[in-house]
């Protein structure tokens, strides 16, 4: 696709750098909460050293030196201690954990908005269940950076350097020792962190690929069902949760090794505390008070230790989650595309094609050097055979995509240099696959414009010939219509999407197929119906049924991408040229169908090289 190609050339590097930029915007953003929080994991911690330190008081003084009287301050200082740490542990998990899930809230809701304003070209080659996950999931990351996880870790530091400090200050060879193993721990842990963070990074891409399949099959039950395709589409799905019990797997591999290797690093220190301390005591350099208390501030250094490396590897799978979302919100959306274009108020709807060239894939153009006129207030068909190029010639119109040549004037601007959003907000379109809202018909119908009263949706709704059978609905207009509308038929779901475009009141109307999944009863009800409301509206229309389209101001005929003739409907009837041949052709097809059913009826065939199709008797017309 051209598109992809030159946004992968836009597209920057990722990098720790970019992404722990993004992490100090979130820290910053919640700097308030987050420095209460440390507040109070400091005066948690050093509450925290009240027990451990009270213990050299004890043996050698109360014990050693009867000196009882300390013995009830030395209580009362352990049991305030106690309390003042209890306190300040819940509301540290308070402040921190709603400030945690406040940051995933706000990020999900950034990168939300950001993805929905990505162009049409991005969702076209990615699938919807991808962006839910990294919507969804990669923002429950970043709990680790803004919760407790940055608190814990920098409150684990804390409490290891002031450890430290006082085992220094107890026995200063044994500390330099212990510094020695820790360092060397430290270096392990930096490697192994450098080799998860690439690991999380895939799970959250696995897990974003089978969300996005399982969503598909989903979605598309009726389809699996009717081909007999559950056990393909579980096969799928059990590959996918395999890969993404390998990652797991690794995963936890790697974590254990870690957690592992803390825990030797303590076995380690252990020793050493015992060989050397031991020596200590027996000469006379250290008291047994001391020695008590130094086992006990071993303890208080070796549980941020192991604490810090489990948090590691949460703040690892976090910048792993940021990287994706980054990749994301580095994309340009349509409102920063906007900013250097002119802005667009009211429109007559004059639309010109200019030589237009495009193509999806490179060097497999869609459309050809098309040119074309609809002015204001005038009714343009599209008709052709399947992949001829009329749906893409819509979506240029409709901003959608952009031409790769040639260019496109809407009243003399050049679409390319005018604002989308001031653009479509003149547009209503009705599309060959109707999108319905899992929620009420009055809410589907009023979608474009909310403040619509519900007198002026049943009135849409008559012309549009829904009005029938929506009153027949128990609930009637507030009846709730199913995911994608799937409590309703596909004519009542087309029914209602045009009712919704007649409310949009646009000067650009695009009809692609708009009546296909209509009766001829019902589409004959509605004809009327679109007359009016193409009345003062520049229309595009993709016919399936060329009836529909006789009254037309002029219909555009393509093949291959190009315009191969262009007329009313008498005058290329006349033409006796590739419409006539449509025409008939399906006039045909109706006869064979409706009033002769059990005749037998060849479908047609694939199409043949243009050079041929003047000679064709059966084509695919169908878009």
């Amino acid at each position: 696709m051209v598109y992809a190609v030159e946004d992968k050339k836009k597209k920057k590097p990722l990098s720790l750098a970019s992404t722990w930029r993004e992490a100090r915007r979130l820290m910053w953003t919640h700097r308030k909460k987050l420095a209460f929080g440390l507040v109070l994991m400091i005066v948690n911690r050093l509450s925290g050293f009240v027990l451990p330190g009270s213990s050299k008081w004890l043996i050698d003084e109360v014990i050693g030196n009867n000196r009882m009287e300390l013995l009830l301050p030395l209580a009362l200082a352990v049991g305030v201690a106690t309390v003042v740490q209890a306190i300040t542990s819940f509301s540290l998990s308070q402040v921190i954990s709603v400030t945690a899930q406040r940051a995933i809230m706000d990020m999900r809701k950034r990168v939300q908005y950001h993805v929905i304003r990505l162009p049409i070209r991005f969702f076209d080659d990615t699938k919807s269940g991808v962006l839910i996950s990294r919507i969804m999931s990669d923002a429950e990351g970043i709990r680790n950076l803004i919760g407790t996880g940055i608190v814990l870790l920098v409150g684990g530091v804390f409490t290891a350097v002031l450890a430290f400090g006082v085992l220094i200050y107890l026995n200063w060879q044994i500390t330099v020792v212990t510094l020695l193993i820790l360092a060397a721990f430290g270096g392990v842990m930096a490697y192994a962190f450098r080799k998860l963070r690439p690991i999380f990074r895939e799970r959250q891409k696995i897990n974003a690929d089978v969300t996005g399949r399982l969503g598909e099959t989903l979605g598309g039950i009726r389809i699996v069902k009717a081909y007999g395709a559950e056990e393909r589409e579980q096969r799928d799905f059990g590959d996918g949760v395999e890969r993404l019990f390998k990652n797991i797997a690794s995963s936890i591999t790697g974590v254990s090794a870690t957690t592992a290797f803390a825990t030797f690093i303590i076995g380690v220190i252990g020793v050493v505390m015992i060989l050397m301390g031991g020596r200590a005591i027996t000469s006379g350099a250290m008291t047994l008070g001391d020695f008590v208390m130094y086992i006990f501030f071993v303890g208080v250094l070796a549980a941020p230790i192991v604490q810090m490396a489990n948090i590691g590897t949460q703040i690892t799978e976090a910048f792993a989650g940021l990287d994706r979302i980054r990749e994301l919100l580095q994309m340009d959306t349509e409102d920063e595309e906007d900013q250097n274009r002119s802005a667009l108020k009211n429109i007559e709807g004059d639309i010109v094609f200019e030589n237009v060239h495009f193509a999806y894939e490179e060097d497999v153009p869609v459309l050809k050097n098309v040119s074309l006129t609809a002015k204001a207030g005038t009714t343009t068909a599209l008709v052709g055979s399947s992949g001829s190029g009329k749906s893409t010639l819509v979506s240029l119109v409709m901003a959608f995509n952009r031409p790769d040549a040639g260019r496109i004037l809407v009243d003399g601007n050049d679409l390319a240099g005018v604002r989308l959003k001031d653009f479509r907000s003149n547009l209503g379109v009705v599309l060959q696959e109707n999108f319905l809202f899992d929620g009420t018909v009055e809410d589907n119908i009023r979608f474009a414009r909310p403040d619509a009263t519900r007198e002026e949706v049943e009135r849409v709704s008559r012309i549009a010939n829904a009005h029938g059978f929506i009153e027949g609905f128990p609930d009637g207009y507030d009846s709730i219509v199913g995911e994608r509308g799937i409590k309703l038929s596909g004519g009542q779901r087309q029914r209602i999407a045009i009712a919704r475009a007649i409310l949009a009141d646009p000067r650009l109307l695009i009809l692609d197929e708009a009546t296909s999944s209509l009766d001829s009863e019902s589409e004959a009800l509605i004809q009327e119906g679109f007359r009016n409301l193409r009345q003062g509206r520049t229309t595009f229309v993709i016919a399936h049924r060329l009836s529909t389209i006789r009254s037309a101001d002029q219909i555009l005929v393509l093949e291959d991408g190009q315009i191969v003739e262009c007329g009313t409907h008498e005058e290329l009837m006349a033409l006796n040229g590739r419409y006539r041949e449509l025409h008939d052709q399906q006039y045909q097809y109706e006869q064979n169908l409706f009033i002769n059913p059990g005749e037998d009826f060849t479908p047609a065939p694939e199409p043949v090289p243009k050079a041929e199709r003047r000679q064709s008797t059966r084509i695919n017309w169908r878009t």
